[in-house]
Order: structure tokens, then sequence, then C-alpha cells
């Protein structure tokens, strides 16, 4: 988001920042407040003295980008700090709040026909709707795998999502996976000791020995993405998908298999997928997905195509275009204000592909 923010056309746009989070010092707290026309640290405030205090700044739009998550402020909306009020990015699903007029989406995470499940309108970015950019800075660090406690040969499937994640479905085809691939592991992020115990006890009672399963600790984000580069394939989770997690792996270069959801949280992964040209990695349903996994990990060549393809397209496509992502969001932005000046209530709204790709 901060290369977002510092994207954005003052030609046309005033950008304001308002913290209700912890007060810090580090290099991205200053590098947002530098991000801004104007920052606004209105923790100490009650949620209508921030909405009044936004009111007050004559601000347009006033976007959430917490939604119904952790520590979240929704009352400041509720109190109408704008004319125009916007659900983006933070939670992946509707405020079920008729003070949210519209929704940040793409059409792959919202397809018209599940737009009756939200409360907002629809805005519709024409590729995907996460913001991202180029300034994910991978460390030169190059690990061994003994380094990173992995086996000195074999297929290592990858998934560095919440462990809160995996669903007995999923954990069940990884099972099999690794039982038709020998000397496979699976490399999976320690969210906690005690998952990391049930999980193996988990694998143990399927037949598959504890000890394939490999938990990555905590990194330096720079390390941590240049540690995907020991894993040959990224393996999603279905109901609620990798989100950043898949924009780490694909800036990363790793491939990411994933399959469809009927939800917002679920197709996300796909969305970025389509966004970065490599659809045929969005399977449409669990059987596929497997069948998919295994193919690759039987062919290497296959696996090493997607690779070179990879590196290609995340140059190129719009996935990881923050000039092109800021341009179409402010796009949405204009429409919105204009059905406002022109006294028309919200609805949906589409703009056409961006893409020269």
């Amino acid at each position: 988001m901060a290369e977002l923010f510092e994207k954005h056309d003052r030609s046309k746009f005033e950008v304001t920042g308002f913290s209700f989070g912890p007060r810090s010092a580090d290099g991205m707290r200053r590098r947002l407040e530098s991000g801004f026309d104007g920052f606004h640290d209105v923790r100490d405030r009650t949620d209508r003295q921030i909405a009044e205090l936004s009111r007050t700044l004559g601000i347009h739009i006033a976007v959430d980008l917490k939604g119904l998550t952790d520590d979240a402020r929704p009352g400041v909306f509720a109190f109408r700090a704008a004319p125009v009020q916007v659900g983006y990015l933070g939670y992946p699903g509707t405020m079920g709040a008729r003070y949210i007029d519209y929704l940040i989406a793409d059409p792959v995470v919202i397809p018209p026909e599940k737009r009756a499940g939200y409360s907002e309108k629809i805005a519709y970015l024409p590729d995907s709707y996460q913001a991202n950019g180029s300034g994910r800075k991978t460390s030169d660090r190059t690990f061994t795998r003994a380094e990173l406690e992995l086996p000195p040969a074999g297929f290592v499937f990858a998934c560095f999502n919440n462990n809160y994640k995996i669903t007995p479905e999923v954990f069940d085809i990884w099972m099999r996976l690794l039982s038709s691939v020998p000397g496979s592991v699976l490399w999976l992020f320690e969210g906690n000791r005690t998952a990391s115990l049930n999980l193996r006890k988990e694998a143990e009672k399927r037949g598959v020995s504890p000890d394939r399963l490999i938990f990555a600790p905590r990194m330096d984000l720079g390390d941590h993405l240049a540690r995907h580069r020991t894993a040959d394939l990224f393996l999603d989770t279905f109901h609620y998908n990798a989100h950043t997690t898949a924009s780490d792996a694909l800036w990363a270069g790793l491939p990411v298999l994933t399959c469809l959801g009927e939800t917002f949280a679920g197709r996300v992964a796909a969305s970025l997928l389509n966004a970065v040209g490599l659809p045929d990695l969005v399977s449409r349903s669990a059987a596929q997905y497997e069948t998919l996994a295994l193919d690759f990990a039987r062919h290497p060549e296959r696996l090493a195509a997607l690779k070179v393809r990879l590196a290609q397209n995340k140059l190129t496509c719009p996935l990881f275009d923050s000039a092109r992502f800021a341009g179409n969001l402010e796009a949405l932005y204009s429409r919105m204000w204009q059905r406002h000046c022109a006294g028309l209530p919200p609805e949906h709204i589409e703009l056409p592909s961006s893409r020269t790709d």
C-alpha cells in the first residue's frame, strides 16, 4: 500500500491518512507518513471525533482499510466520515453495513452472480483487486537446504499460509501427494509449537512420517522471500487462500497452485494468478488440484517452464504494476464521486481492462 499512496496523481487527488494503530518510528511508518499529503494520528480520539475531523478536512471519499478485522474502527464510518465510503483490502468480504457504499474487488473474487451476497455496490478493478508493487526487497542471501532443515534432495511442496487455514480436506490431499512422490516433503509456516505438533500427529495418522513435515520459523521479510527459491511448488489452502502470502511467493518466483473457491477469501489466489498471466495454475476442483500438483512433481520440466514464464510475466503483467493499478483505482474513485455529485446513489462500477500484455 505504501507504493500505491506514493503513486497517486497529485494533480487530481489529495491523499490523507488516518492512523489509529500502534505508534511506531520504524522505516515503514516514516515512509507512510511521508507518502500522504496529510497524516493524522487519531489513536486517542473517539470514533465520532475521527469522523468529525474527516468531515472538517473536507474528505470526499473515506476508505476503510480494516473491515471486520482485529482492532477495526467501523464506528468511524457509522458516523459518516465522508460523503462516499469504501471498503478495501483489509477484509475479504462484505461489511453488511448500509454506511459502506462500495467494496473494491475484481471480477474473479466477486463474479456478478455473487453480488447479491454483498450489502455494498461492487467497484471492479479490471485486473486484480490487490495492491502490489515492485518494492518487495528480496535479500541476496542464498540458503542451503541444510540451513532451512530441508533434506538434501527431493521435491519440496510448500505452504506458508497461517496454519489455521489448513483444513482436513486439503491436508488429506497433501498427505496423498507426499505418499505418491518419494522423497518429497511439505514445508509449512511455523505459527506456533502446538499447531506444528498437531499437524505432525495428523500426518502420522494418515500413514506419513511426521519428519516429512518441515516447519519454517518467522524470518525477516527479505530473507523469507529469498528462501522461497528453495521450494518447488506452493500449495494453496482452499476456503481461505493465500493472499499477501501468494503475492510474496509469486514475486519470489515460486508458482502457486490454487483451487477456485466460492467466496471472496477463497478466490484471491486465482485473482492474483490471472493478473500475473498464469491462469493454468487455477484448478476448478479438489481432484484437479491434486492431479496438477502430482503432475508437476513428476514432470519437473513443466514446472521449470512455469517458473520461466513467471519470471518474465511479473515484469510485464498487471499484478506488480503499481502505476497501472493506481490509475485504475483513481478511475473508480472518480466514478464514485461523479455519481455522488450528480445526486445518484451508489451503483456497481466496472472499468475496461487495462491489459496491454
